[in-house]
């Protein structure tokens, strides 16, 4: 099983027992912290996608140790004029082990929207004259300044 979580601002690939290097977090190490920003699960064949994340999912994990990163140089030099800066820099990282991925899928309440949807794709579909004489049956007065934004938002009501 796997998933992918976002974890101060990256997206990261986990499995249980794998350690991950992320961003520093808040916190000392050795304390337990969960990701509830779950991008998706995967369990087999069975696979759960958000939108954008899971409700109920979340990603558990204890903080290793608090480290800083390898050193980057930055080297800047722009020939024949005499200009050189050399900087360097080295990130905070946080070592983090997942300990645990728990999901639970957003099945269910993705179903009544995708209802909703269909009703305002079936009066999208129609054309204006054909809208006009659905609010006329309904009693709708000011039909005919309606363009046919107005005239399905008026027919939903």
């Amino acid at each position: 099983m796997y998933a992918i979580v976002e974890i101060a601002g990256q997206q990261f690939k986990v499995a249980k027992d794998q350690k991950v290097f992320v961003h520093r977090l808040p916190g000392e190490e050795g304390d337990s912290i969960s990701f509830d920003k779950v991008l998706l699960t995967a369990d087999g064949d069975n696979v759960t996608i958000g939108a954008p994340a899971i409700k109920g999912a979340q990603v558990g994990a204890k903080i290793t140790r608090h480290l800083k990163g390898d050193k980057v140089v930055v080297f800047k030099k722009k020939r024949r004029k005499g200009y050189r800066v050399k900087n360097g820099h080295r990130q905070a990282l946080t070592e983090i082990v997942i300990e645990s991925i728990g999901g639970s899928g957003a099945k269910k309440a993705a179903a009544p929207k995708a209802k909703a949807n269909d009703d305002s794709d079936n009066l999208s579909s129609k054309t204006v004259a054909e809208l006009k004489e659905m609010a006329k049956s309904k009693g709708i007065e000011g039909i005919s300044s309606m363009k046919k934004a107005d005239l399905i938002a008026a027919l939903q009501n």
